[in-house]
């Protein structure tokens, strides 16, 4: 976002009501304007100064700012990097399996590379199918021996001496993530890393209390968990995965996806430093082929998989006649639906937020927005202008909005479906945006005049793209809403309580935000219906997944 400084003496006569809420920025004329003189809107351009006094060029005079003529105010536009030097990394990486860092069975490696750049930041232990059956020994014996056997406040203590040593190292998680990820720094720094320790500090706070949980019954583990995370969130859905798992009295393997497997090997780090017992956790990255090996073998009693709903069904098939349990949070396609009487300038920031929050590659991403036809033109005007201020760069930078898409193969689908969106007949309008010269980067986009077939309106594309449809009445939003496979999530913007009230009955979703959008916290379950899934993590019910539930 290009941010103007604005001395406390200067008293702008504008609405600022309609600037974004996070801090005070000029108005999107005057970012246009500036952003070009800087060399670029929506890019991180340097300066050759941090702070340079330029005169107005917008369409207002300098006057209407409380400014004389040929007065300036200072705009700043240098870049705020985020140190690489809180990071080691290693040229190679191991597998973690009963506690310790080993190579891969015949040594096969992989690289990660980071999506900003296109560098490779090291070699990863490629796990075979021999690696994933020694992890899944490991961590039998660990369950039956040990984990499983510990009292629950013991586990507590493990899972709390984790949630600390995150704490103390979450700026070296954050850099680290967006390094393998793509995604902007301070959404690293300031959603996923807090909220990865807050799921551990919460479920051992469970660990000691299962029978107040679970009233009248006594909950066992299941045995051995066999987690499957995706790319978007790495660290993150670990902790969602590991988190209950352990409390309950599981051990877990985990394949971490393989374009982003970093993350998960600096936790391997964190778990020998709290002293986690050998064999509780262990860490395969690998192909996709390796997690069909890990959820279909005979020594996992848990599945556990968040990703694509193709993958999914094909999860769903290896599993059926098997004991095993099983969640599974897939794709979305979640609708964004605001009202006439919404609060339109508040409405625009949780649009801006569903959207194009991580690059929009969120399951739960609001990437349909339904808006009443009477507001329809002030709001697109207002997205508009927003999208002008929205920075895209490397997402080191802490002023960056919008970081790099997770690898070449998902910009390419991007490219493909928004490219299908103005073949089908929808308007499309992207801001001017200097893109960095390498790594894999996608302007925001906002695409109007949508019809309910465009693939553009029914597929996930998983990338910073909007879709813009019209209703008149609630019922057909709601008919509009619910028109898809998905049924992970939803917003409602409204003044009217009753109306959320109603909506909520209507729509086939598993969490619907209210006057907000993507807002998660470890203590409410997250999950969805139809092809999104089913089975709930967060909250008691995710620790609901992890156990046997025995009368007394």
């Amino acid at each position: 976002m290009a941010e103007a400084i604005i001395p406390t003496s200067i008293r702008p006569k504008t609405n600022l009501s309609r600037l974004p809420i996070r801090r005070i920025v000029a108005p999107p004329s005057r970012l246009r304007s500036a952003g070009r003189a800087a060399g670029g809107r929506c890019h991180n351009a340097p300066v050759s100064e941090s702070a340079k006094l330029r005169p107005w060029s917008g369409d207002r005079a300098p006057a209407d700012w409380g400014l004389g003529d040929g007065q300036a105010i200072p705009w700043e536009y240098a870049p705020a990097p985020e140190s690489r030097d809180i990071v080691t990394l290693k040229s190679r990486y191991g597998l973690f399996i009963d506690g310790r860092e080993v190579a891969a069975q015949g040594g096969a490696v992989f690289e990660s590379v980071n999506p900003a750049t296109e560098e490779v930041l090291a070699e990863v232990a490629k796990a075979s199918p021999a690696d994933v059956d020694k992890a899944i020994r490991a961590a039998g014996r660990a369950q039956k021996t040990r984990w499983g056997n510990l009292p629950g406040r013991e586990r507590a203590k493990y899972l709390f001496r984790i949630a600390r040593i995150l704490q103390e190292r979450a700026r070296e998680f954050a850099v680290l993530e967006s390094m393998d990820s793509g995604k902007p720094i301070k959404e690293s720094r300031d959603v996923d890393v807090p909220l990865v320790a807050a799921h551990f500090w919460y479920y051992a706070g469970w660990a000691d209390k299962l029978e107040y949980a679970f009233p009248g019954r006594v909950a066992k583990p299941l045995g051995v968990a066999a987690q499957v995370i995706p790319w978007n969130f790495p660290l993150l859905m670990l902790a969602w995965k590991i988190a209950p798992a352990l409390a309950a009295g599981n051990t877990v393997v985990l394949k971490p996806a393989s374009t982003t497997p970093l993350s998960a090997l600096l936790f391997a780090e964190v778990c020998r430093q709290a002293d986690l017992p050998p064999g509780v956790v262990n860490i395969v990255p690998g192909p996709a082929a390796i997690g069909m090996h890990l959820v279909s073998h005979p020594g996992v009693d848990k599945v556990a998989f968040t990703g694509s709903t193709e993958v999914g069904k094909l999860i769903h098939k290896a599993t059926a006649g098997t004991d095993k349990a099983i969640t599974l949070e897939l794709g979305g396609k979640a609708a964004n639906i605001v009202f006439e009487d919404a609060a339109l300038d508040q409405a625009v920031e949780g649009i801006v937020n569903g959207i194009y929050f991580n690059q929009g590659e969120v399951c739960c991403a609001g990437s349909r927005l339904l808006v009443q036809e009477s507001v329809q033109g002030p709001l697109i005007e207002k997205l508009k202008d927003r999208l002008s201020t929205i920075r895209v760069g490397d997402p080191l930078d802490k002023n960056t909005d919008v970081g790099a898409i997770n690898s070449k193969a998902q910009l390419e689908k991007i490219t493909e479906l928004v490219a299908s969106g103005v073949e089908e007949g929808a308007e499309i309008y992207q801001p001017a945006c200097d893109l960095p010269d390498r790594g894999w980067f996608f302007r925001p986009t906002l695409f109007t005049n949508v019809a309910q077939s465009h693939r553009i309106a029914k597929e996930e594309i998983f990338g910073p793209v909007l879709s813009v449809l019209t209703f008149r009445t609630p019922d057909e939003a709601v008919e509009k809403a619910n028109n898809t496979p998905y049924g992970l999530s939803a917003g409602i913007w409204t003044e009217k309580g009753s109306r959320i009230l109603w909506m909520v009955r209507q729509m086939r979703a598993g969490v619907v935000w209210a006057n907000t959008f993507n807002r998660f916290d470890p203590t409410s379950p997250f999950g969805g219906y139809k092809e999104s899934g089913f089975g709930r993590e967060g909250g008691m019910h995710g620790l609901h997944a992890y156990v046997r539930l025995e009368r007394r």
